[in-house]
């Protein structure tokens, strides 16, 4: 089966990045991050999803955290230097970062949006993101994809 490669693929290309492309089955009624490590057989932990945040000073930022968590609105406005901060609403998220919902990436947005990721992520040596479709992952480095997108690694939910 050949996988097309997506935008987020190619700039990791680009970059020199080694990752892979990892399909897996999309169920249209279940798109979070739990369903997609029970797919891939995976810890729900390396499993990260994208947020797309808007802050009252900063505007526009990404939030990248593990997949069963929910993000600490307190501690993502802290982090991006924001009094407070709220997840956008979903009719936002297309037209702002070119990304559905399911298949946000952190790698290549319209716009490169600030991007802090949660720290837990140091502690394997490969993630899965959104490779910016539903039904494939991105399997990298954290440490590479923090590059990539010039991440801020930082506490975004409390443990």
């Amino acid at each position: 089966m050949k996988i097309n490669k997506t935008n987020a693929a190619r700039l990791l290309d680009k970059a020199k990045i080694v990752y892979e492309l990892i399909p897996y089955e999309v169920d249209e009624n279940d798109l979070s991050a739990i369903h997609v490590a029970a797919s891939l057989g995976e810890d729900i932990n390396c499993v990260f999803k994208t947020l797309v945040l808007h802050g009252d000073k900063s505007g526009y930022f990404v939030c990248v955290i593990p997949g069963e968590h929910e993000v600490d609105l307190k501690l993502a406005a802290k982090a991006s230097g924001n009094k407070k901060c709220d997840l956008i609403p979903l009719k936002e998220l297309l037209p702002l970062t070119g990304y559905i919902r399911g298949g946000c990436s952190p790698i290549g947005m319209k716009k490169a949006f600030p991007t802090y990721i949660h720290e837990t992520c140091l502690n394997f040596p490969y993630i899965y993101i959104s490779a910016g479709q539903r039904g494939l992952q991105l399997k990298l480095n954290p440490k590479d994809l923090i590059k990539e997108v010039r991440a801020e690694v930082c506490a975004l939910y409390a443990e």
